[in-house]
This record gives structure tokens, C-alpha cells and sequence, in this order.
């Protein structure tokens, strides 16, 4: 056996191979050399033998070729084996062989003689070596004795053999099998493994916490969502959405994007969430709410951006108005199946500070599906992103049924699994046309207030007409005519053209609302027993369930009061 075509793979052997190349020793230098290059005591290991030194004189060295091969691997811990022929017949095996997995009889199959080699599926490899003439590594593969070996096969010439002689037994090649223990490095890699999983269900346990429990069910939308955390191999990021019902019918939805991964993404994200919701109860447009979220993202963290889209829906405009902060683009499908991108106006992610966010509007007419989502639905390394976008509005355009049948449809037809390398939210909304017997549900009436103090008998001769057309208890007509007469007075005192009542029932409620041309909101106040007004607000919020003011685009206000309907669920 050629020892220098292994040996070489022994730790330190292309050290010293190196050093006797670059510093060939001379005869007349070698006894000079000996002494500092290797020891005696070294010498007699290697040998087994200490033969008698005249004093004053040094043993020559031996070269590595000159050792023998045997007492060599009998002496090195890795775990060695050679087994020759077709079937693998076991040759030899070293001390450091037979200390891990016990003595081993020579000359028998592999299968039979080396039974750790067959659990650990290395037979095969063995095979392959035979015929390929290469060697072959597997990695830290767990023995039976429970510790993790590293297997490097390496052919031998027929040649050769352990004892430096002729082949044992005769018959084809051999393989040289080398076992490395790496069960400390592999206990360290699983713990680290472990660590990764633990931190990772941390920070998806955290994710999902943040994120609503259950979505908040407008009167007018029919509303789902979806979450779906990176596989694995991904840390989680800081997705999320919600739901905000502002009142009077109107709705915020919002989504958005903290660039980033792990605990301190999803943190950012609980932040900016519940920062969203406080905000969204100001009623302010969406471009103002975005304005407000950009400077306490920095406030955060200067180092963290955001992405995010704010709308709002009004069941009485019939579109859906929003502001996008690096976001990408709302679609609609419209009842035809026709989808539209709501792609402007849109400004730089939250966190960048220095910029004025705009608001716009894209139509949501009854029987609309309007679908929010997040980078991680249509973003691939290998496609351009509009091309993930437009492969979603070809999904979107045939995808009917309910918001939570079009969400999984999405994520379907996204390719989004398991182990998808991003973490996907999608949110689904529909504006349901109502027919049938559900149009009687859903009613609208409204009237324009001219003239003076006149207006309001009108007014609440109107509302007394329409609410009992539409059979309200005589409870209820009575609290919705009040709450008509205190509104309407307050705005012709306080208020000024144009003035408009309308009145909104729903499956669940009674809206009123009466909007002008002043943008002063009212407040409540206790009013002092001498006072003569600034009680009218007061009564509102005294017989409705909810109230509550917002200026109106162009200027002006709208107030409004809301009464739940006998049996109506929330």
C-alpha cells in the first residue's frame, strides 16, 4: 500500500510534508537537526523499540514513508477500517475501531463483520467507491454508539494492504474507511438548531399575537384574512393587517410591511398597529393617518422603515379612499370580473420622514372584491414584481365565492407553501349586492336643509315618515326622531349651508347624520344648570349606542349618532 496517497489526510501530515520540502537536511546536519525536531522519547513511540544511544550521539529519524503503516493507524483515534474486494471482506480495523464498536473478525462480508457500516448506509458507498476509484464523504452521521462520525472512503490499490505486503486475501481493490468524531460539533450544531427553532416560534408566536384575533364584520363588507409566516429555513417578518370600524358605516382597513426579520420586526409592527388604531379613531383622512404613523416610525427607530396602506370605506360614496406608503397597489374586481389597480398616488415607506402623503380613491360599487396584501404574495427572486402582480390580477379576475374562499384561492395560485421563503398577509373584502328580501334590510333617505330655524320640523317630520316606513319599534322611532331634532338644531345653531340629514339602516343598526359647511367639531360638556344651551350633544351621547364627528373632504363636518337594532348582532 502506497501510505503517502492516505496519509497526507492525517492531521499535521502536509505540515511536516511541507517543512521537509521548503528544508531538505543534509547528512552532516541531520544528527544536528535531530534533537530539535523531534525528540527521543517521540522516536521510541513511533518505534516501540529504544534501542541503546551512545552518549553524546543521536538516533537517526526516520522518514515517513519508513514507518509502518500499522502501528501507525493503530495508534491514531480516528476510527480506521480496510476492506477489500467485491463483497467488502473486512481486512483490518484499529484499536480506536475496536474501542467504539468491539472486536471485529477479518475476512468476513462487511454486512456480516461490520453491521454499524450497514445501519448507517454506507455499503453503497463503499460500491461506489470500488467502481468510481474516488473517494467519498458522508457527514456526521450518528453511529449505534450514539456518537456522530464523519466517513471519508478512500480507494487502495489491489496491491496494497495494511501490512505492507500483497493484497489480504487477493481479489480486486479495497476501501480504506476513516471515521472522524464529530459529535461535539454535531451536539453544537443541533443546539444552535434548536436555538433558531425556539427564537423562530418566539418571534411567529409573537407575529401572530400582535395580529387581530378575530376581524372586526362591517354591516356593509363581508371581510377575511390570512396569515402564513416564512417557512423554516426563514425568519419571520413583520407583516400585518386589521380591521377598524370607525362608525356611522365606515370602515379602515389597513395592511402593511416592517422590513426586516425576527422578534424585533414583529415588535415594530405591534407598535405601528396599535398606533393605527389609536389614530384611526381621530377619523382623519388616510393621507393624515399615514403623515401621523411616518413620524412615530422614527420615533421607533431611526434604522426601521414600513411599508403601509390606509383606507377607508363609505358605504354611502361608493369608492374606497386611501393613501399608500410604499405599498403595493389595492386591486379591485369589479362584478364583471374587471380588475383595476389603485397603483396612485403612493409616497416613500413610513420612517423616512419629509414627505407629504396624498390621499386617492378607487370605486367599490356593490358586488366589488378589493384584495390588500403584502410583498411576499407576488414577490419572486426570479420575476420582475409587476409580473407577480399581474399573475395576481388574472387570479383575482376568475376567483369568486366568499372573502375567505378568494383568500385561499390567492394563496394557492401565489404558489405560497409551507416553506415559502417570505411571510404572506393577505386581506379580502367584498361590498355584497344586496337584492331580495336583504334589500329591505339596507336602506338609505336623506334631505336637504334649507332655509332657517324651519328646517327643523322638517326635518323631524321627515325622519318621523321614514322610520316608520321602514317599521322601527315605537322605542327606537321615538330615541331616532330625538336624536334627528338635537342634531339638526345644533347644526342650524352652530353650523352653517349647506345642511344635509340622512338617515342609513342596516341588518344591525340605525345611523343618523347631519352634516354642514363648518369644520368645527362639537365636543361634550356638562353643561351648568343656568345654561341655556350645550345640552344637545349630551342627550346624543345619552340615548345612542355610539357618536362621534369627522370633517369632510372640501370642508365641513359630519356628526352622527348610531342605535343598534332590537336583536342585532355586532
Amino acid at each position: 500500500m502506497n501510505f503517502t496517497r492516505w496519509s497526507a489526510r492525517l492531521p499535521g501530515t502536509q505540515r511536516r510534508a511541507a517543512a521537509r520540502t521548503d528544508h531538505q537536511v543534509t547528512p552532516d546536519r541531520r544528527e544536528d537537526n535531530a534533537a530539535s525536531s523531534v525528540p527521543a522519547a517521540r522516536v521510541e513511540h513511533l518505534t516501540g523499540t529504544a534501542p541503546p544511544v551512545p552518549v553524546g550521539t543521536v538516533s537517526p529519524v526516520p522518514a515517513v514513508d519508513e514507518l509502518p503503516v500499522r502501528e501507525v493507524l493503530d495508534r491514531v483515534p480516528a476510527l480506521v477500517a480496510h476492506v477489500h474486494g467485491p463483497d467488502h471482506r473486512l481486512a483490518y480495523v484499529n484499536d480506536a475501531f475496536v474501542t467504539a464498536f468491539g472486536s471485529r473478525p477479518t475476512g468476513d462480508p462487511a454486512r456480516e463483520a461490520l453491521p454499524e457500516l450497514d445501519e448507517l448506509g454506507l455499503l453503497p458507498l463503499l460500491d461506489q467507491v470500488l467502481r468510481s476509484g474516488k473517494q467519498r464523504t458522508v457527514k456526521s452521521r450518528k453511529a449505534p454508539d450514539g456518537r456522530s462520525y464523519t466517513f471519508t472512503c478512500t480507494p487502495v490499490a489491489a496491491r496494497a494492504s495494511i501490512n505492507g505486503g500483497g493484497g489480504a486475501g487477493g481479489g480486486g481493490g479495497g476501501v480504506l474507511v476513516f471515521a472522524t468524531d464529530v459529535t461535539d460539533h454535531a451536539e453544537a450544531a443541533e443546539r444552535l438548531r434548536a436555538s433558531e427553532r425556539r427564537q423562530r416560534e418566539t418571534a411567529v408566536t409573537l407575529q401572530r399575537s400582535l395580529l387581530p384575533q378575530e376581524l372586526e364584520q362591517p354591516d356593509d363588507l363581508r371581510i377575511a384574512a390570512t396569515y402564513h409566516p416564512g417557512g423554516t429555513e426563514a425568519a419571520v417578518g413583520g407583516d400585518w393587517y386589521d380591521v377598524i370600524t370607525l362608525g356611522g358605516g365606515r370602515t379602515a382597513l389597513v395592511i402593511g410591511d416592517v422590513m426586516g426579520r425576527g422578534v424585533r420586526a414583529a415588535a415594530v409592527m405591534g407598535q405601528l398597529r396599535t398606533a393605527v388604531r389609536a389614530y384611526a379613531r381621530l377619523d382623519l383622512p388616510p393621507h393624515e393617518i399615514l403623515q401621523l404613523l411616518d413620524g412615530l416610525a422614527m420615533e421607533i427607530d431611526a434604522n426601521q422603515i414600513a411599508t403601509c396602506v390606509y383606507a377607508i370605506h363609505d358605504p354611502n360614496e361608493g369608492r374606497l379612499v386611501y393613501a399608500s406608503a410604499g405599498h403595493l397597489p389595492i386591486l379591485v374586481r369589479d362584478e364583471n370580473g374587471v380588475v383595476q389597480r389603485a397603483d396612485e398616488p403612493t409616497g416613500p415607506p413610513l420612517g423616512t420622514g419629509g414627505w407629504m402623503h396624498a390621499s386617492g380613491s378607487i370605486a367599490l360599487t356593490p358586488g366589488s372584491t378589493a384584495v390588500l396584501y403584502t410583498d411576499g404574495l407576488v414577490e419572486r427572486r426570479n420575476e420582475d414584481l409587476d409580473e407577480g402582480i399581474a399573475s395576481l390580477e388574472r387570479a383575482l379576475s376568475g376567483a369568486t365565492g366568499t372573502p375567505q374562499v378568494v383568500c385561499d384561492r390567492l394563496i394557492r395560485a401565489a404558489g405560497v407553501t409551507a416553506d415559502h421563503d417570505d411571510d404572506v398577509a393577505v386581506l379580502v373584502l367584498q361590498h355584497p349586492a344586496h337584492t331580495g328580501p336583504d334589500s329591505e334590510l339596507f336602506r338609505n333617505a336623506a334631505l336637504e336643509l334649507l332655509g332657517g330655524v324651519e328646517a327643523a320640523p322638517r326635518a323631524r317630520a321627515f325622519a318621523s315618515g321614514v322610520l316608520t316606513s321602514w317599521r322601527f319599534p315605537v322605542d327606537l322611532h321615538d330615541l331616532g326622531v330625538l336624536a334627528v331634532s338635537e342634531l339638526v338644531a345644533n347644526s342650524l345653531q352652530h353650523g352653517v349651508p349647506p345642511m344635509r340629514l340622512r338617515l342609513r339602516r342596516t341588518d344591525r343598526r340605525l345611523i343618523v347624520e347631519v352634516t354642514d359647511g363648518d369644520d368645527h367639531l362639537p365636543r361634550r360638556r356638562r353643561a351648568e344648570p343656568g345654561d341655556e344651551s350645550g345640552r344637545g350633544i349630551a342627550i346624543v351621547a345619552t340615548i345612542a349606542s355610539n357618536w362621534g364627528s369627522r370633517r369632510t373632504p372640501g370642508g365641513g363636518k359630519a356628526v352622527w349618532c348610531e342605535f343598534a337594532l332590537p336583536g342585532a348582532t355586532k
